[in-house]
């Protein structure tokens, strides 16, 4: 039974930690919303609804995953710039199927009108 004792306590840990976090959160967290937290930020111009009144289009999430993507394709373009010499020939073919599938990813979104705002 002694072997048990530290996966005993490793659950309990476990099971404790997000409870007395949350516990915490709780008690330290504002009571109620304060009239300030309303006014508009920077801008001047006072909210008309809440942002969860607003439908928003579906395009401006879309073209924020296109965005995601293809940030994240620069991410992967930057260590294979600094290593180029030592890749060589290999690691250029392979950057370039990564980027060719990229392209086609992208001339689809293009052709399917994700890119049209209007």
């Amino acid at each position: 039974m002694v072997q048990y004792v530290p996966i005993v306590l490793f659950t309990l840990v476990a099971v404790s930690f997000p409870i007395v976090t949350l516990l915490i959160a709780k008690a330290v967290r504002a009571g109620s919303p304060h009239p300030v937290k309303g006014e508009p930020y920077e801008c001047g111009v006072p909210a008309t609804t809440t942002a969860f009144e607003t439908r928003f289009s579906i395009r401006y999430y879309l073209i924020a995953v296109l965005f995601v993507v293809f940030d994240v394709e620069t991410i992967f373009l930057f260590p294979w710039a600094v290593m180029f010499e030592k890749l060589a020939l290999f690691g250029f073919i392979e950057m370039m199927v990564f980027l060719a599938i990229l392209l086609v990813g992208y001339v689809y979104a293009w052709r399917r009108g994700a890119l049209e705002w209007a």
